[in-house]
């Protein structure tokens, strides 16, 4: 079972996970010697021996003295064990999940994600409860009890022969209903929570549109198929009790007409503290036969949350440093050598196909293309977010897959199209690009990025507290921090992927020039929709469909590229309309 293939994940938590079972033996030890001292107490009434009763009475409320003792203390080792496992799990899938490549998080939604950090580890945590108390503490206690029982009298104990079997029998069919229905439950979480996130990410468009009823209801059919499902299953689990109660019930109807009528009969060693010991039996023995069945039941739910815990913990990244890699990028130098990308193994075409491209460290590089013709793709193979299938990046003359990748990524700064922010201070913000960063670094940063403008405005300045998701500064704002933090790297190669669509033509060319300026040794590879954020580039690629369609200056593409012609007169157009 899965569940078992995750306890590496215990660790420091072992010692009382061992100790919780040792407990609960000694505890279901003490239990079912009660009712047999309760009849040796018994018959020391009936044959006067006072010396007799006071021996047992002390043996009892020793005995459940410790029996209260064992199953607090193994409560409380079990709550330490099992939390402690669920904390762990937390930590080792969310630190997997920091290692993950691009490709590897393409594999998971991040509702899935969050599901299985929450729901399954909770339903993992449960069953590991019950695995090293209930799970321990109900088979001893129902093989202790037959035993005890046995010890009493040889007849009665017989009538379980009838009671096991049917509740044995109704508690499989149960179960055997009802888990398909449990593991469809877990997708109806992941499409829950996707349904929330969705909403939550998209609040302000919803409002925009006045959609709050057609989200409502999205997320109203989402949690009623959810509701339908648990119903379905829980109505399944009711039939347990009328069953166990049945049995229960009927065991003991059975025991005390057959306890009374062999007490008138006058069997040996057999009297009324006899026969109440023996349907204290028969109820320990039912009720941890019903225990089983609540084990059982929680451990096939589990089993596919374990499933998918383990399906995040044994993902493994497959981008991985070589075994004695470079750490010195010596230049901002950038070569595509044939490189072909896609980004499945089983991907019918390439999505980047025979790709040749050289930029000198230092240089501008302009790259436009249409929607889907592959360039954030192109710039994510420079900091190796993705290996290529075919050919080589190269940085500084040496190919990405032999640099160590922390070392890579630091001198590869990348602010991509959707700009991040964290909740915290601007300050803390910029601080992701240096945490060393002094302030006056900060500012420098932020007035290349031409952001120092506008933080100055704030009532707190560079102190300012940022909500999640940057939600209290404008598009432009944002995008001009995230530009400031990554020039906060001081980095060999600054790629801006569609960063600056949010800001004004002016801004656009303040940046260029600061740009051009202050970070002249920088190799810079700015993708733009706008010609205008471009045109002043060292050099120009234009791409279609995942290939270089044309490479050169905007004069020269002006003259002889189609694509870029038509882009440019058609914006050009535009700006005259406007103008008009």
């Amino acid at each position: 079972m899965s569940i078992f293939r995750l306890l590496k994940s215990l660790r420091e938590y072992k010692k009382p996970a061992i100790i919780t079972p040792i407990l609960m033996i000694i505890e279901v030890a003490m239990e079912v010697m009660l009712p047999l001292i309760i009849a040796w107490f018994g018959g020391c009434i009936e044959s006067g021996d006072a010396n007799g009763m006071i021996k047992y009475g002390l043996i009892m409320v020793g005995t459940a003295v410790i029996s209260l003792i064992s199953g607090m203390l193994g409560g409380k080792f079990c709550a330490k064990a099992s939390t402690g496992f669920a904390k762990n799990l937390r930590r080792d899938m969310y630190v997997n999940i920091q290692d993950f490549s691009f490709s590897n998080i393409d594999k998971f939604s991040s509702s899935s994600l969050v599901t299985r950090l929450t729901t399954d580890v909770a339903n993992v945590q449960m069953s590991f409860m019950m695995l090293i108390r209930t799970a321990i503490r109900s088979p001893l206690m129902f093989i202790f009890s037959i035993v005890m029982s046995f010890s009493i009298n040889s007849v009665m104990p017989a009538i379980f022969c009838v009671t096991i079997p049917i509740l044995a029998f109704g508690i499989i069919m149960i179960t055997k209903k009802a888990m398909p229905i449990f593991k469809r439950v877990f997708k109806r979480y992941d499409n829950l929570n996707e349904s929330i996130q969705e909403n939550v990410k998209g609040m302000r468009v919803v409002k925009a549109y006045v959609r709050e009823d057609h989200e409502t209801n999205k997320f109203s059919n989402v949690s009623n198929e959810l509701c339908k499902d648990f119903t379905k299953a829980e109505r399944i689990l009711a039939l347990n009790g009328p069953i166990m109660t049945f049995c229960l019930q009927g065991g003991l109807i059975a025991i005390a007409f057959l306890g009374s009528h062999l007490i008138l009969q006058g069997t040996p060693g057999l009297n009324v503290f006899s026969l109440q010991s023996m349907l204290t039996y028969s109820l320990q023995i039912l009720i941890s036969l019903q225990m089983l069945s609540m084990i059982f039941v929680m451990l096939t739910l589990s089993a596919e949350s374990a499933r998918r815990i383990e399906e995040i913990i044994d993902e493994k990244s497959n981008l991985v440093n070589p075994k004695n890699p470079i750490t010195q990028v010596k230049d901002g130098s950038i070569e595509f050598s044939n490189v072909c990308f896609k980004y499945s193994k089983s991907g019918e075409r390439y999505v980047l196909d025979n790709i040749n491209l050289s930029i000198k460290s230092g240089e501008t590089v302009g790259v436009i293309g249409g929607t889907g013709s592959s360039k954030s793709t192109l710039i994510s193979l420079i900091s190796r977010l993705y290996d290529v299938d075919e050919g080589s990046v190269k940085v500084g003359g040496v190919d990405v897959r032999d640099y160590d990748m922390k070392v890579l990524r630091d001198k590869v700064s990348v602010v991509l199209q959707k700009n991040v922010l964290f909740s915290g201070t601007v300050k803390e913000n910029l601080r992701w690009g240096n945490e060393d960063a002094t302030d006056e670094e900060m500012i420098t940063a932020c007035k290349i990025a031409q952001a120092h403008e506008f933080i100055s405005t704030f009532p707190d300045g560079y102190d300012t507290f940022i909500e999640q998701g940057g939600a209290n500064v404008s598009g432009g704002q944002k995008q001009r921090l995230c530009i400031a933090r990554a020039i906060l790297k001081n980095p060999e190669i600054l790629i801006l992927d569609d960063s600056t669509s949010a800001v004004d033509m002016k801004t656009d060319a303040l940046l260029r020039k600061a740009f051009k300026q202050q970070l002249p040794n920088t190799t810079k590879i700015i993708i733009a929709q706008r010609i205008a954020s471009v045109q002043d580039a060292d050099k120009i690629v234009v791409l279609d469909g995942g290939k270089i369609n044309a490479v050169g200056t905007h004069e020269t593409l002006i003259e002889s590229n189609e694509i870029y012609k038509e882009v440019y007169n058609s914006q050009n157009k535009s700006t005259e309309g406007g103008n008009e």
